[in-house]
């Protein structure tokens, strides 16, 4: 058990750094035991620091310390102090160059932190902190500088070698190895830094910006995956144009480059001019990747280069300002996102990971501000609060300015900031500044943790024709916060009349209804405001919180006519959708006790018929309309939550629903059968995703038609969608002959494959019938599996905790005890992703007493594992504390 506990970091002791760095020159030697790395600083005192004698403090971790030489002089080791994590020098001039040489062991280095070797090549990743694993240096994000970095390595396995910027000189030395140089025009801090050396291919294209500019675009890959990189080549293409178009920003240096890598932690690093990927998260073809996957990397690929200006031309001052650069930059990418295909069913997608994840994160005993205020270990911060709570802060911003005042405020921030590291409080300013709004209440979204709640009432006086809205909002406690303040809240809505047409909103009396628009958005800054709407004939329907205008819970009254009304009429696609949800959540709640013989909801079975029947709806939107609530998402919306009868209830109704419904999707399908080549489009995206949710309604049921459609479909398939689509439907039906066979072939097809490998896992271990724990086990031990690759680690350990909840949640706590087990392993190798891994765990208030005594048990055991990592330390204990 750890008995020292970590360092807390908080935002009120921050203080400007002592000492600037204005130019780092780097020379990296690269053998296969190890790496020199010689670092060479230009360094001066900050006369903005009041610490003028103050001694120079280098970050520094896992480092073999060669030599330090002070303006050319070497210096002894009295004249220093080298701890475990930092190099501190007690006397230094005003301004002088120092020489640092360090020995590195990549080869050895399962963090995946600082310089590491993946499938033989050299990478790195160095955010947050791991810069300070390849040299020492003022590891933080407000010491920015300009880089030169010279790499040397042997030119058989290393024969391509990139870093940040532009190359400017390159040649052979002896003993068959050669160099190349690099310099970035553009000051940086450490996080951004980026090396890769290793046998690849290179796929090249060009870009032609605003300005007539030519860039030279580059992606570079494993010869294996040199056919999967095309989609992500025209991504980034798309990207551009749209931020020149959208936020009038173009790119900046002669090229831009991409590394597909297949060990790394996160999804992609956006290192300036030298993007490092997850292989999963850049390379696509028809055959391996599903349609979800297509759309997925190119959000991902937007996000990363939209970092070139929001992330790396204006970056952060320190890291509680990590939404400054994620939130905003996801905002961008989701917009992106929803220009290049449908803007309803993206802003799904975003709600439902929000409300099913970032909801229980607010909730639960890691829950921060957008802005924390402390931290232990910043990577247990790259949460769903800083990326999609921090996003939906920005979006509403947006709503309350408008797009031109928007875009006004974001051309201010940029050309006010470029170069510099600032902070949340500087990029509001830019956007009161540019509009003219007051967002000082606002501010409160990034000091507060906790989801609001809206509490919404109405009464309708017939004779004055006047409907009235209250809306009360509260913000439940969180660790550390009690007693909120009201938030500035948009909230946008509409109200339908009994032929389902959108109604005037007149706030005024004596107001033509005429011209009166028929949505608004109400800005909620009390814990209570009544709204007036005048000239109504009849009580309306209200259609609340259009658009999911801010990340709120929304708690009225609607009866279930209310909900088949709203899904049926509302003008408005998301609120379709989520009174779908909403009817299917009061269906399977209500049952959850209910005896076998009560009868499902002849209304749920009707609408949803009614959808299969529709082809005037969107199609992509009535896919989405389709798909009941995630067992996740009902677990997050109870108090006590019973896993199994929720898993039990929902499998009931489903099944009802099927069965019922076996003749119209049986229709559907064929309906949906596509000839023609494939192609990502809205269109056939919708088709395949309309007939693969037939198909698994059928399995589901265990129809025979349904089976052999599905057999045959996984035999024809020309495409990884249609393909995965029928796989899972097997996987997740009771014919389990077919189910191992068709496991079997296809793993043999797609074994020499990674990405498609790890897909292969998921689909057993989120299956309550493929993938109880006895088979988790099994696939652990199975060959593909590699304890080093956290892709694996996600696809068999992650997706059993976090998405198969039936058997992750067996009440022997079988599923905890094996968490906590993987759990304590990985620490010792790669504690960021351990870190990540436990977090299913955490929320054990959150379930009934049977399972929670189990789950804080198992919580406890991680807990008193000896020398137990920083990481691990702060979300174990925050959460048996909270």
């Amino acid at each position: 058990m750890r008995t020292n506990q970590p360092t807390t970091i908080h935002l009120s002791e921050y203080k400007v750094p002592a000492y600037l760095v204005d130019a780092v020159d780097l020379c990296f030697e690269l053998f296969d035991d190890g790496a020199r790395v010689h670092s060479t600083l230009s360094v001066r005192h900050n006369p903005e620091s009041t610490e003028e004698s103050a001694p120079l403090a280098l970050d520094g971790d896992s480092l073999k310390l060669e030599s330090v030489a002070l303006n050319g002089k070497e210096l002894a080791a009295g004249d220093y102090e080298e701890t475990d994590e930092q190099l501190v020098i007690a006397k230094v001039p005003v301004q002088f160059e120092l020489k640092v040489v360090t020995w590195i062991e990549p080869q050895n280095n399962t963090r995946l932190e600082g310089l590491y070797k993946s499938s033989g090549m050299f990478c790195t990743q160095c955010e947050a902190e791991g810069f300070r694993c390849i040299t020492y240096f003022p590891d933080r994000p407000d010491v920015m500088a300009r880089y030169r970095t010279r790499i040397e390595a042997d030119k058989n396995s290393c024969p391509v070698l990139l870093s940040n910027g532009n190359d400017v000189e390159k040649g052979d030395l002896d003993n068959g190895r050669h160099f190349v140089t690099w310099e970035d025009p553009f000051p940086k801090p450490s996080y951004l830094f980026a090396l890769v050396a290793g046998d690849l291919v290179e796929k090249q294209d060009t870009f032609t910006t605003c300005s007539g500019r030519d860039i030279d675009l580059r992606i570079y890959v494993e010869a294996r995956n040199a056919a999967k990189t095309r989609h992500a080549l025209d991504s980034l293409k798309r990207a551009m144009r749209w931020d020149e178009e959208t936020y009038g920003r173009e790119y900046d240096l002669d090229n831009f480059m991409i590394v597909a890598v297949d060990d790394f932690n996160m999804g992609a690093m956006e290192n300036k001019g030298l993007n490092i990927f997850n292989s999963s998260c850049v390379l696509a073809s028809q055959e391996t990747a599903t349609d979800l996957a297509f759309q997925r990397i190119e959000s991902i690929v937007a996000h990363e280069y939209f970092h070139n200006w929001s992330g790396n031309r204006v970056t952060c001052r320190d890291w509680f300002q990590l939404s400054l650069k994620e939130g905003f930059t996801v905002f961008r990418d989701a917009t992106f996102s929803a220009d290049m295909g449908s803007p309803t069913v993206k802003r799904i997608e975003d709600v439902t990971l929000l409300r099913t994840a970032q909801f229980a994160e607010d909730a639960g005993p890691m829950a921060h501000p957008v802005r924390p205020t402390s931290y232990m270990e910043i990577t247990n911060f790259y949460t769903l609060t800083i990326y999609e709570k921090g996003e939906e802060v920005v979006r509403m911003i947006h709503t309350l300015l408008g797009p031109d005042l928007f875009r006004k405020g974001s051309d201010l921030y940029f050309e006010r900031h470029d170069g510099q590291a600032v902070t949340t409080d500087d990029f509001v300013k830019a956007m009161e500044d540019a509009s003219g709004r007051d967002l000082t209440q606002f501010r409160l979204w990034y000091e507060q943790a906790g989801t609001p709640v809206l509490k919404v009432s109405d009464d309708y006086d017939n004779e004055q024709g006047i409907y009235r809205l209250t809306v009360q909002q509260s913000i439940p406690d969180t660790p550390g916060q009690t007693n909120k303040k009201p938030q500035h809240i948009p909230f946008a809505l509409g109200l339908l009349g009994a032929d389902g047409e959108d109604l005037p909103l007149s706030l005024e009396n004596h107001q033509d209804t005429a011209h009166a628009p028929t949505e608004q958005v109400l800005e909620l800054t009390e814990a209570s405001h009544t709204f007036e709407f005048h000239g109504l004939l009849q009580k309306p329907v209200p259609s609340l919180l259009r658009h999911f205008s801010a990340p709120v819970r929304v708690e009225y009254p609607w009866s279930r006519e209310q909900l088949v009304f709203l899904m049926s009429h509302d003008s408005d696609g998301f609120n379709r959708w989520d009174a779908g949800q909403r009817l299917a959540v009061d269906v399977i709640q209500s049952l959850m006790d209910a005896p076998d013989t009560e009868e499902v909801e002849p209304r749920l079975v009707e609408v949803y018929r009614s959808l299969l029947g529709d082809s005037a709806l969107d199609q992509a939107l009535v896919a989405k309309m389709l798909q009941l609530p995630s067992e996740a998402y009902l677990v997050e919306l109870a108090d006590s939550a019973d896993v199994a009868a929720i898993h039990r209830t929902r499998e009931r109704v489903a099944s009802n629903l099927a069965t019922s419904l076996r003749d119209e999707l049986i229709a559907c399908y064929h309906r949906n059968v596509g000839t023609e080549n494939y192609e990502v489009t809205s269109e056939s995206v919708a088709r395949r995703s309309l007939r693969n949710t037939a198909l698994a309604w059928l399995l589901m049921i265990n129809d025979e038609t349904g089976r052999d459609l599905a057999l045959a479909q996984l035999n024809s398939a020309d495409n990884m969608t249609d393909r995965m689509g029928a796989l899972r439907a097997l996987v997740n039906s009771d014919y389990s002959a077919e189910r191992s066979q068709a496991l079997k072939d296809f793993y043999e097809r797609f074994q020499d494959d990674p990405q498609v490998v790890e897909q292969w896992f998921s689909v057993q271990t989120s299956s309550d019938r493929a993938g109880q724990l006895p088979q988790i086990r099994a696939l652990l031990e199975h060959p593909a599996f590699d304890w080093k690759n956290p892709n694996k680690i996600r696809s068999v350990v992650a997706v059993f905790a976090g998405q198969n909840l039936a058997a992750f949640h067996n009440p022997d706590g079988s599923g905890y005890e094996f968490l906590a087990d993987q759990v304590c392993y990985l620490d010792d190798s790669n504690p960021q992703i351990a870190a990540r891994l436990v977090t299913p765990l955490t929320r054990w208030k959150k379930f009934a007493p049977a399972y929670s005594s189990l789950m804080r048990s198992a919580l406890e055991r991680v807990r008193d594992k000896p020398e137990l990592s920083a990481d691990l330390y702060e979300v174990v204990h925050k959460s048996l504390e909270g």
